[in-house]
């Protein structure tokens, strides 16, 4: 009799329980060709989720490395939507793949989409023009992790963000400065999707080393589920790469600047 009520409450209790096998996710892209300047609108359908949760997209490039990681909010009747417009430059040719998770379920569905060269005179070229609020200053290659990093030129926050393959397991995320001492180690539960983020804050005396501190992803004890970005700070806040560029640019000026100057002083000097 005792079993008997038992499996009464055992069958009652999935019964009333939501299963994950009962959430669908679909995904497709508008077109199948773009060109390397042109946006595309990736639309979707979610059920069996919460809908004020969003879905997550996961776009990667022709060699595996993730380039965006929007989210879209969930409409009525579960649909979604996300414009993707092109990085600066353009997009890369070759095959991009975008992937749309949730974290209330373990479903996921990924389309793709075809960029192809595109050849037109200089001056009909339009880059769409967007304020830049963050500059991705770190990719990992495709892996068991895909691990980036975003910040703002000068700030002492950096956007850690990622998906892995495994996320019944918290990641141990380890910052090491550029001569190899430990400055900060975290842990970061990843969702249901595999989807995880956090925040690291610079400045203080740990990060008073200029150069490339090294932020590594480790979860579980072998080497398939690790991996490693480098992030540049100088003074304590972070310089993202184009910063080199800009102060060779600078250095060339103020070195024109001197050279113009000399030759003028050597003009006006009297003969007698």
């Amino acid at each position: 009799m005792v079993k008997l009520a038992l499996a009464i409450i055992i069958a009652a209790a999935f019964a009333i329980t939501p299963a994950f096998a009962e959430s669908t996710i679909e995904i497709q892209a508008s077109q199948e060709k773009i060109n390397a300047l042109d946006s595309i609108l990736v639309t979707g359908k979610i059920t069996g989720v919460t809908e004020y949760k969003p879905v997550k997209l996961f776009v990667t490039d022709p060699n595996g490395f993730l380039v965006f990681a929007p989210e879209a909010e969930i409409g009525d009747g579960g649909e979604f939507s996300k414009l993707i417009n092109p990085p600066i430059p353009s997009f890369n040719v070759g095959v991009y793949t975008v992937t749309a998770t949730h974290e209330d379920t373990l479903e996921r569905a990924s389309t793709s989409f075809v960029v192809v060269a595109q050849d037109l005179p200089r001056n009909d070229i339009q880059i769409p023009v967007e304020e830049p609020k963050e500059e991705q200053i770190a990719v990992a290659p495709k892996g068991g992790i895909l691990l980036s990093a975003n910040a703002t030129n000068g700030s002492d926050t950096i956007k850690v963000f990622g998906n892995t393959s495994v996320w019944g397991t918290d990641l141990t995320l380890i910052v090491k400065s550029p001569a190899g001492n430990l400055v900060s180690i975290d842990q970061v539960t990843p969702g249901i999707g595999g989807a995880f983020e956090t925040e690291i804050k610079t400045g203080g005396p740990l990060w008073k080393e200029d150069g490339f501190y090294t932020i590594t992803a480790n979860q579980g004890a072998g080497e398939v589920l690790k991996q490693s970005i480098q992030v540049q700070i100088e003074d304590g806040v972070v310089v993202p790469e184009f910063g080199t560029i800009a102060a060779m640019i600078l250095a060339v000026s103020i070195v024109s600047i001197i050279v113009l100057s000399a030759k003028s002083k050597l003009s006006i000097i009297p003969r007698y």
